[in-house]
């Protein structure tokens, strides 16, 4: 029996079953996902947050091309509970990471908190994590047993360790010693130099400062080029040690030039170089969101960021600062930029009440992956705000004290809707002048309407009828915000130090100096590498 002939209508019926079949490869796809988080930047340091600010083209046409979110915040105020809370969507009372880890901490986050990197490498994702990691280096709490399949990087904030070219700080700090003990200086790491690890392996010790972006910004493109060829989506979270200090421009700014805003260019240009790697691999297969892990370093004076219109005028007021490590709106807004071609609205502003802590929960759903089990979120899954669906994000947000006055990671102001609730204000946090203000306990808290005093100037009046109307939400918010962390699956962070948990690559030479880390240097590019230590 021959052949039955196929009509063309038939032909072309089972052409489109056929695509019909494929379709769904293509569609469900999963994205990547690049999250990039900045140090101590602040919310007027992007132009297209603040007109003043001219530094920052390619992070505006990130927002010209995406969304801005206007009102988002991160967990914390200062360095290790914010990329804590980032990396497993709860804050600090429950993670248990209420306060900074230091060059000799035996611990980090703690061991049975799950981050984003082991759901998405459960869910078939390539991870990796390059930049500033400050959740914990010694043992299981380094990144490449914490869910990362490539690092590198610096174990913690690039001021914790001395270098052979400092860079801009204040007050300045000396480079690494070469013979002998180092000289002790106030607010300076000088008898450690500042490692640079590629997994578990330091390749560099002291750090070469001045050629950190552009190495931080070829091994993103080398670890993109690299999932992309396997065929797996990716997940890189790119910690950038910019702008907190010490700040190294490419070049030396002219005399009277602005070091700041030189170092706010070459971030600039290290996103737009990132941005358009992701790009090459087709545009819309890659979701990038850049945000900050929390607001400037006031101390810092003219080597700290922008603050916009939230200068926490009320505190300025009593001496002291409203940036960094404070609840007021400087310590912890920030700027944010989500950018995916087709599926995230381009030029759209969003005043949606959004967390860095939202980033986790949203990440794992657009992955189809689901929650870790046993433990409440402070995160949401905000993707119908990133695609334009919906502007609702939080109804209440904590915001725990971060190193100003009261108990590190208690929560010390509440936001509900446009209000703000302080419980407890003032020292801890050094303005540029010095001062640190007064602590003060409120009860009842001071309350601002940020719709109308974004400066954070003048709080209501207790006995207008608008503070008497709003105050029993708030009490109630706050009330079961701590009943419900109480109720939860709560961990706790070891903060003990032994000094033999200082990574040290050589503990011969003086500053742990390793041999031809100065001069002759291991090319980083080289496949073959022999390690100098392996953890």
């Amino acid at each position: 029996m021959g052949t039955p002939s196929l009509s063309p209508w038939a032909v072309l019926l089972l052409s489109l079953v056929l695509l019909g079949l494929r379709a769904p490869c293509v569609v469900s796809r999963k994205p990547n996902f690049i999250v990039i988080l900045a140090d101590d930047v602040g919310w007027g340091d992007l132009g297209a947050n603040w007109a003043e600010t001219k530094d920052t083209p390619h992070l505006d046409q990130l927002a010209a091309e995406g969304t801005r979110f206007v009102d988002f915040h991160s967990a914390a105020s200062t360095c290790s509970p914010s990329r804590a809370s980032l990396l497993t969507g709860r804050l600090g009372l429950r993670n248990g990471v209420t306060h900074n880890f230091g060059i000799a901490s035996l611990g980090g986050l703690p061991l049975n908190e799950t981050t984003l990197a082991e759901v998405l490498r459960g869910a078939g994702y390539t991870t990796g994590a390059i930049g500033n990691w400050h959740l914990g280096h010694h043992g299981h709490h380094h990144p490449s047993s914490r869910g990362f399949d490539y690092y590198f990087g610096i174990p913690y904030s690039h001021d914790m360790g001395c270098t052979d070219t400092p860079g801009y700080n204040l007050p300045p700090c000396p480079p690494c010693p070469r013979h002998g003990t180092a000289a002790s200086r106030k607010d300076c790491y000088t008898e450690v130099a500042l490692p640079l690890f590629e997994n578990v392996t330091i390749i560099q010790q002291p750090v070469e400062l001045g050629s950190l972006a552009r190495r931080y910004a070829e091994e993103a493109a080398r670890f993109i080029q690299r999932a992309s060829d396997s065929g797996r989506p990716f997940f890189l979270y790119l910690a950038l040690a910019h702008m907190h200090v010490p700040l190294t421009p490419p070049l030396p700014p002219a005399p009277g030039r602005d070091i700041y805003g030189a170092s706010l260019r070459e971030m600039d240009v290290l996103v737009g170089r990132v941005k358009e790697v992701a790009d090459s691999l087709g545009k819309g297969s890659t979701l990038l969101w850049f945000t900050g892990d929390n607001g400037p370093w006031a101390q810092k004076c003219e080597l700290a960021g922008r603050l916009g219109p939230f200068v926490g005028a009320w505190q300025r007021q009593r001496g002291g600062s409203s940036a960094k490590q404070t609840t007021w709106e400087g310590g912890h807004r920030v700027p944010a930029l989500v950018y995916w071609p087709g599926r995230v609205p381009a030029r759209r502003t969003s005043h949606a009440l959004l967390s860095t802590m939202d980033i986790f929960p949203t990440l794992v759903a657009l992955a189809g992956a689901v929650l870790p089990p046993n433990r409440h979120f402070d995160g949401l899954d905000v993707s119908p705000v990133l695609f334009g669906w919906s502007d609702v994000g939080h109804k209440v947000l904590l915001h725990p004290n971060s190193g100003a006055a009261g108990k590190v990671g208690e929560v010390e102001a509440l936001r509900l809707a446009q209000y703000k609730a302080f419980y407890t204000t003032g020292r801890g946090a050094m303005a540029c002048d010095g001062s640190t203000g007064p602590a003060e306990q409120h009860q009842p808290p001071l309350v601002f309407n940020l719709d109308r005093d974004r400066q954070e100037q003048e709080p209501l009046d207790v006995a207008s009828s608008e503070y008497q109307a709003v105050l029993p939400a708030i009490s109630r918010a706050y009330a079961q915000a701590l009943q419900d962390i109480a109720a939860d699956n709560v961990s706790v962070a070891d903060y003990s130090q032994d000094p033999a948990a200082i990574p040290c690559c050589n503990v011969q030479h003086v500053g742990c100096r390793c041999q031809g880390a100065h001069g002759a240097r291991l090319d980083p590019h080289v496949e073959k590498r022999t390690p100098w230590l392996c953890l």
